[in-house]
């Protein structure tokens, strides 16, 4: 950050003194060479017309030497941004696949949580601390609780976003850092609450990371997220380029599109970051919808934020403070006075009296 702070100010200090010097450069030039022109105009040597030829060359030349300085300035500027991204392009990884690592060819059984533990480096405690608990094939798996409780920390070790502290995380009895990372990630598909779409076209972005895709295949993925619609109605169709992280699309479109993705890679594991708190009332029907559609047959972990998303889960892990307070059906936690009855009254008996008021 400091070379990138140094090499900054020294391009802008280039650039306030590389133009009015070119400035005052070009002003003495045409002042001697007025003067030159005097003196052989009388004595005969230089016509008028000769000199006023070589000014206008003179001239010409004067717009692509200024933009030759700029030039430099702008170089100046790239290398000390480049500085910065290859620095950190050249850093370590943390998350390393190690030497012969067992590929996981497809996953058939379960995923276990065996009295995890995990500290952010730095951080003065544990986000998690000795969580356990087992999703079994085909079941749909929900994380509830509050506001950094670590409900999606504890998600982001099953694909090895980052590593466990103590404990592990297997797959059908394997840990996953014994696995290879490729195909590790392969079985495991991620609709993140905030989707990260490139500035290029529907299509494109349906298709990241699935080279070699076809458009019937992409097509299919779009019907299937309730997205083949609203595509149709864009002014080009599957080519229309959706902007800079998909600005030219509503919250809900961005939404479909990665469940469109995510139903394109088809993995047996599915981690879903539920992202409909934001939308508005239709556009969250429609992306309930598209996750049914995306849910059917994979096994299924949850990141909830909102309760109502969640009661047809085949079981709910109430996380509180890096741990798991509560396991249980909706109908079994709200039968005991735990963490979950309560965040239920607070969403669901609390917001009608909100209203009224």
């Amino acid at each position: 950050a400091r070379r990138l702070l140094r090499s900054n100010l020294r391009y802008v200090l280039q650039q306030g003194v590389a133009s009015p010097l070119i400035e005052m450069l070009a002003a003495i030039t045409i002042v001697g060479l007025l003067t030159y022109a005097r003196s052989e105009i009388k004595q005969g040597e230089m016509t008028a017309g000769e000199f006023t030829s070589f000014v206008i060359a003179l001239l010409m030349m004067y717009e692509p030497v200024k933009r030759l300085a700029g030039i430099h300035n702008i170089f100046e500027q790239a290398v000390g941004a480049s500085e910065k991204v290859f620095g950190y392009l050249d850093r370590r990884e943390e998350i390393a696949e190690k030497p012969g690592a067992e590929r996981l060819d497809r996953f058939g059984r379960s995923i276990e949580f065996e009295d995890v533990r995990f500290a952010y480096p730095g951080a003065g405690g544990f986000e998690l601390r000795g969580v356990r608990f087992e999703v079994r094939a085909g079941e749909v798996v929900a994380l509830v609780g509050p506001s950094g409780a670590g409900k999606t920390t504890l998600a982001g070790l099953l694909p090895r976003f980052y590593d466990a502290t103590g404990g592990a995380v297997r797959i059908d009895g394997r840990d996953v850092r014994d696995l290879e990372l490729g195909s590790l990630r392969e079985n495991i598909g991620i609709v993140p609450q905030e989707t990260f779409l490139f500035n290029d076209t529907v299509a494109n972005n349906i298709a990241y990371g699935r080279a070699g895709v076809s458009f019937g295949r992409i097509q299919a993925a779009a019907e299937a997220a309730l997205a083949d619609e609203f595509i149709r109605q864009l002014p080009e169709g599957y080519q229309t380029v959706t902007g800079e992280r998909g600005v030219k699309l509503s919250g809900g479109q961005r939404q479909r599109l990665a469940i469109a993705r995510a139903l394109l890679k088809n993995a047996p594991i599915l981690v879903l970051d539920e992202a409909t708190s934001h939308l508005d009332s239709e556009s969250e029907m429609l992306v309930q919808r598209a996750l049914e559609n995306l849910m059917a047959g994979r096994t299924v972990i949850v990141i909830a934020h909102r309760l109502s998303t969640i009661r047809r889960a085949d079981r709910i892990v109430v996380l509180d403070a890096g741990g798991v307070s509560d396991i249980g059906t909706h109908e079994e936690l709200l039968a005991r006075d735990g963490l979950y009855q309560r965040l239920y009254r607070l969403q669901f008996l609390q917001a009608p009296a909100v209203a009224e008021a």
